[in-house]
C-alpha cells in the first residue's frame, strides 16, 4: 500500500496495474444476511417475552426475598399468614395460630391428625368427618383446665373423674 502511494505521488512514472484483478467479498451477503437478522430478531423477541413473563410469574407469586406471598422463611421455621389452602398432606413437627386467633382447619371430607414413631408407624390418628369423630390410640383423656382428668379411656376401663356425673 505504501509502495502503490509512492508510486502514484511521484510524476511521471507509470506502473502497469494487472487487467484481471480478483474481488474477494468478505463477510454475508444476500438472503444469508436477511436470514442471519430475522434469526437475531427472533431471539431477542424470545428473550424479552421470557424477561416479561419471568417478571409477570414473580409479581403474582408475591416473591420476596423474605419468602413468597404469605410464607415467609424465619430462622426458626416457615410462618404463613392468612388463609392458605393444601392440596395434599401437610407434614409438620409443630402448627401454631397467633395469640389472637383460633387455628381453623377446614376440609369438604375429613382432617385427619397422626402421630407417628421415628420409624414412621402411626401411634395415635384423630379423625374428624362430616357424620363423627373417631380416635384411634390406646389412651384417651380429657382433662379439665387446671389438669384435673375429667375422662379416661383404654382398653380395659373407661373412668369418669367428675365430681357430678348427670346421664340424661
Amino acid at each position: 500500500m505504501v509502495r502503490e502511494q509512492y508510486t502514484t505521488a511521484t510524476e511521471g512514472t507509470q506502473v502497469e496495474r494487472p487487467e484481471n484483478q480478483a474481488v474477494y467479498k468478505i463477510g454475508i451477503y444476500g438472503w444469508r444476511k436477511r436470514c442471519l437478522y430475522l434469526f437475531v430478531l427472533l431471539l431477542l423477541i424470545l428473550l424479552l417475552v421470557n424477561l416479561a413473563l419471568t417478571i409477570w410469574i414473580l409479581r403474582v407469586m408475591w416473591f420476596s426475598p423474605a419468602g413468597m406471598g404469605h410464607l415467609q422463611v424465619k430462622q426458626e421455621g416457615l410462618r404463613l399468614e392468612g388463609d392458605s389452602e393444601f392440596l395434599f398432606p401437610l407434614y409438620a413437627k409443630e402448627i401454631r395460630s397467633r395469640v389472637d386467633s383460633p387455628l381453623l382447619l377446614q376440609s369438604p371430607q375429613n382432617v385427619t391428625l397422626s402421630a407417628r414413631t421415628v420409624e414412621g408407624e402411626v401411634t395415635g390418628r384423630l379423625t374428624a368427618g362430616p357424620q363423627m369423630v373417631e380416635i384411634q390410640s390406646q389412651h384417651f383423656h380429657i382433662n379439665s383446665r387446671d389438669g384435673r382428668p375429667l375422662f379416661t379411656v383404654d382398653e380395659r376401663e373407661a373412668v369418669v373423674g367428675a365430681d357430678k356425673l348427670r346421664v340424661t
